[in-house]
């Protein structure tokens, strides 16, 4: 526990220092960072086959869509990135059918997940920042994903009684759940106090709390959805890459469905 709040702690401010203060450039370059170390760790997870590759070039890849979002070409390098590793993976794969080295159908389909959905996903953070008062959008996801972790946490140690809602995530309790949404809407509330009291913006505070319902609710989902693949893959952490927390997966896992629902929802309803 003592590591895992020493890594947060000295983790965090760097990590807000990029989404809040620094240009979009230099949180382009952390997602991309970000997004290549994740699809890493899912590939050898998923033990994909052992090709330095397929590993290499999906990591590469992944890294490249944040990137592109800030240079306003996001559509355009998330297609070419797309086509470019669907033909990258599919050549080798034809010309080692039927022998040992076999590239196998799912193995594509987990790196293009890698390689494509999870950055497409993540660069979310980066279209935030873009925006008007992005620099106050951005944090929206962290907060929402920080938030609601918590607070499921701790109504799920302190009022968890019907637990075993999934067999994904046995201990944790249908209390947790409801307790990680209401967390998440209060802070989003508050936050949109803050935004408006000491940023000078106004701020529609019924439409953040929309954002902290529907934020919650695909965060834990998304945790969810993760811990599901670890699950039947066997692995209990992703990577080791941030001792306490386990890898890039394991830290960014909400992150990778809060984001792409928190700028749907600025996109079609703006709070401010």
């Amino acid at each position: 526990m003592a590591t895992r709040i020493i890594v947060g702690l000295g983790l965090g401010p760097a990590f807000l220092a990029a989404l809040f203060f620094l240009p979009p450039i230099a949180l382009a370059v952390l997602v991309a960072f970000i997004a290549g170390m994740a699809c890493f760790e899912l590939l050898r997870a998923t033990k994909v086959a052992h090709h330095s590759g397929m590993y290499v070039l999906t990591a590469l890849a992944a890294a490249l869509i944040p990137l592109g979002h800030a240079y306003g070409y996001g559509s355009w390098t998330a297609r070419a990135v797309a086509i470019l590793l669907m033909a990258a993976l599919f050549l080798p794969a034809l010309g080692r059918y039927g022998t040992e080295h076999e590239i196998r159908y799912e193995h594509i389909i987990v790196c293009l997940f890698g390689g494509v959905g999870v950055p497409l996903f993540l660069s979310a953070l980066v279209q935030l920042k873009r925006f008007e008062s992005g620099h106050f959008y951005v944090l929206l996801p962290v907060i929402c994903a920080f938030t609601t972790d918590i607070g499921a946490y701790f109504f799920g140690v302190f009022l968890g009684k019907h637990r075993g809602i999934t067999q994904v995530s046995p201990n944790k309790s249908l209390e947790g759940y409801i307790g990680g949404i209401v967390t998440g809407c209060l802070c989003m509330l508050l936050y949109g106090w803050l935004v408006e009291r000491f940023g000078g913006v106004e701020v529609r505070l019924p439409v953040m709390a929309l954002y902290g319902l529907l934020g919650s609710a695909i965060t834990e989902i998304g945790d969810l959805s993760f811990s599901l693949i670890k699950r039947q893959c066997g692995v209990k952490d992703y990577g080791t890459l941030l001792p306490g927390h386990g890898g890039m997966m394991d830290r960014f896992d909400s992150t990778t469905f809060a984001a792409p629902m928190l700028l749907l929802l600025v996109e079609v309803l703006p709070a401010f």
